[in-house]
């Protein structure tokens, strides 16, 4: 794998009798991670077809930063709010950037810099 930015996206379901649990459990673990070395930042995304479906899009500076974090102490306390809400039937995915373009065409490097 290249060292270029990672995308690492997880995909959650509102529970029927619980409007807002999603944005509640986004929320509170976004705030616990603001600073964690190698993220970018993060967005949660509705979906405009189905509205208790969501995805969590996570951006990292690359896969060594994002790996430490994924197997520190801190990864699962921190991200367990969301975790009973996560859609069963769709994985977790994470992807590396080969390839951007910006409102004026390609970028030079794959991290858009």
């Amino acid at each position: 794998m290249t060292g270029g930015r990672v995308r690492v996206m997880l995909w959650a379901v509102e529970p029927p009798g619980d409007p807002g649990a999603v944005e509640r459990a986004y929320h509170e673990i976004s705030s616990k991670l603001v600073g964690t070395p190698g993220l970018l930042g993060n967005r949660l995304l509705r979906s405009a077809a189905e509205p208790s479906r969501f995805a969590v899009v996570s951006e990292w500076t690359s896969m060594a930063e994002f790996a430490a974090w994924e197997s520190g102490v801190e990864h699962k306390p921190a991200t367990s709010p969301l975790r009973p809400l996560q859609d069963p039937a769709m994985r977790a995915v994470i992807y590396t950037e080969v390839a951007a373009y910006g409102p004026d065409g390609p970028f030079t490097e794959p991290d858009g810099i």
